[in-house]
């Protein structure tokens, strides 16, 4: 059973859900007033992405453990390991276990889906 505090999971999915419905810019410099343009910037996808970032620095901010959990939470709710394999996959995501894991995270493209998915294997969720 996972043990990260699921406010920091529920946290990161919401982050992760603004992530990825960036998509890539029509425009990159095209000088006009966000409000005439319907404010659509806030959906692309800009190197200087403040959601990204955001995530990054929260991630990377975890303990240790909870990144691993994470990893292994993350895994679960892809079908790589079963809930009842959890000792396996947070063994498996300590063994792996680096600097990069915001990166390694927001690089799973479903990466929102994986971690509501692994939640709802345990029977947890984020609307309790």
């Amino acid at each position: 059973m996972p043990t990260i505090d699921r406010d920091k999971v529920c946290w990161i999915i919401l982050k992760a859900r603004e992530f990825d419905a960036k998509t890539a810019p029509v425009e990159e410099d095209y000088g006009s007033n966000p409000i005439d343009e319907d404010m659509r910037e806030i959906l692309e996808d800009l190197p200087d992405d403040p959601v990204e970032e955001e995530l990054k620095e929260f991630i990377n901010t975890l303990t240790e453990d909870e990144q691993v959990e994470l990893v292994a939470l993350a895994w679960v709710g892809r079908g790589s390991f079963g809930p009842e394999e959890w000792a396996e996959a947070v063994a498996e995501a300590r063994r792996v276990h680096n600097d990069r894991t915001a990166e390694y995270l927001l690089g799973m493209p479903l990466l929102s889906d994986y971690l509501l998915e692994g939640l709802a294997a345990f029977g947890l969720s984020c609307e309790e």
